[in-house]
C-alpha cells in the first residue's frame, strides 16, 4: 500500500534567491495573473511584525469600527494573502476572488518576489517594521508551532539562520530597508510595531489619514480596545485557532503568545519591545549587535529594541 507523503515540515524553495515555505513558493506562478486594483490596500511586513494587529485595525476602519461585520470571518479570509498556500486551505488568491472591493490585502514578500501589478497600479501600502531582535524571538516560537516550516532546530541554530537570511522570506534587513526606499518614491505609509505599542492611538490616526478615512473618536477609542493584544489573543477571528492542528500547533506555542504559558526557558511576555532579553545570551546579542551594525550600515531606518 502506498503511504500517504507527510506534508508538514517541508523544505524551504528559493526563488529568485529569496528562501520561501514551499508550499508558498508555489503559489507564486499563479500570483502572476494576479490584477491590483487602485482602490486595493496593501499590508506588507517581514514576518511576526504585527501583520494581524495592522489587519485587524484596516478591517475595523473599513467597517466603520462596526464589531459584528468584524467577526464575519476569520482575518485571513477578510484580509486575502496574496501568496498563501496549505494543504487542505483555500489559497490566497481563492479568496480573493469573493472579495469585494475596495480590498485590503497582505503580504510579507520582499520586492524581488512582489507582484509587478501592485507598483504599477500606485496602490497604498501600509508597512509594520519591528525591531530584529524581538521579530527573530517571535520567529523562532512560529517556527516550532507552523509545520509548514522546516524544523527550526536549536535556538542557537536559528539565529544564525536569521541572520544569515536562510529563514522564509530571506533578510530581515534586507526587506526593512528596501520598503523604507520604496516609501520615497511609492504611496506608503511606514510604521514602526514598536511606536503602535507605545501609542496605539496616535499611529491609527496616521492610518486613518493615509487612507482617506475619518472615524468618530469613540469609533477610534473601540478601534483601540478591540486591536489591543488581550482581546485579539482571545478572539477566533484574529488569534488563528480556526486553522487545522496539522498546520499550526497551538499547544506547541500560541499564535499570540504573549501571557502564554511556556516552560520557564521560554519567555512569558512576548508581545513586547525588550522581550528578547530573556532569550539572547549575552554572547548572541554582542554577536549580533556586530553583525547588525555591518547589515544597517548607511540605513537612515532607526529601531528600538529597548521598552
Amino acid at each position: 500500500m502506498e503511504l500517504v507523503q507527510d506534508t508538514s515540515r517541508p523544505p524551504l524553495k528559493y526563488v529568485k534567491g529569496v528562501p520561501l515555505i514551499k508550499y508558498f513558493a508555489e503559489a507564486l506562478e499563479p500570483l502572476e495573473n494576479f490584477r491590483a486594483r487602485p482602490d486595493d490596500l496593501l499590508i506588507s511586513t517581514y514576518p511576526k511584525s504585527g501583520t494581524t494587529w495592522v489587519s485587524e485595525i484596516l478591517d475595523m476602519i473599513y467597517q466603520g469600527g462596526n464589531l459584528e461585520k468584524c467577526r464575519r470571518a476569520p482575518i485571513f479570509i477578510r484580509v486575502p494573502f496574496l501568496e498563501f498556500k496549505a494543504p487542505g486551505i483555500p489559497t490566497g488568491l481563492d479568496v480573493l476572488k469573493d472579495t469585494p472591493p475596495p480590498r485590503i490585502l497582505k503580504t510579507h514578500l520582499p520586492l524581488a518576489l512582489l507582484p509587478q501589478t501592485l507598483l504599477d497600479q500606485k496602490v497604498k501600502v501600509v508597512y509594520v517594521a519591528r525591531n530584529a531582535k524581538d521579530v527573530v524571538v517571535s520567529y523562532y516560537h512560529f517556527y516550532r508551532m507552523a509545520k509548514v516550516h522546516p524544523e527550526p532546530g536549536t535556538w542557537d541554530s536559528f539565529l544564525e539562520k536569521f541572520m544569515d537570511g536562510e529563514v522564509s522570506y530571506g533578510s530581515w534587513y534586507q526587506h526593512v530597508q528596501e520598503w523604507w526606499e520604496l516609501s520615497h518614491t511609492h504611496p506608503v505609509l511606514y510604521l514602526f510595531y514598536e511606536d503602535m505599542k507605545e501609542n496605539p492611538k496616535r499611529e491609527i490616526h496616521k492610518i486613518l489619514e493615509f487612507v482617506g478615512h475619518s472615524l468618530p473618536e469613540e469609533i477610534v477609542d473601540r478601534i483601540v480596545q478591540h486591536t489591543s493584544f488581550q482581546e485579539m489573543q482571545k478572539n477566533p477571528m484574529t488569534n488563528y485557532s480556526t486553522i487545522p492542528l496539522d498546520i499550526m500547533d497551538h499547544k506547541i506555542s500560541a499564535f499570540m503568545r504573549k501571557g502564554a504559558l511556556h516552560p520557564p526557558s521560554f519567555p512569558p511576555y512576548p508581545g513586547i519591545a525588550g522581550d528578547w532579553k530573556t532569550t539572547f545570551t549575552v554572547a548572541q546579542n554582542e554577536h549580533f549587535d556586530t553583525d547588525y551594525a555591518e547589515k544597517m550600515a548607511g540605513c537612515s531606518l532607526s529601531f528600538r529594541s529597548e521598552p
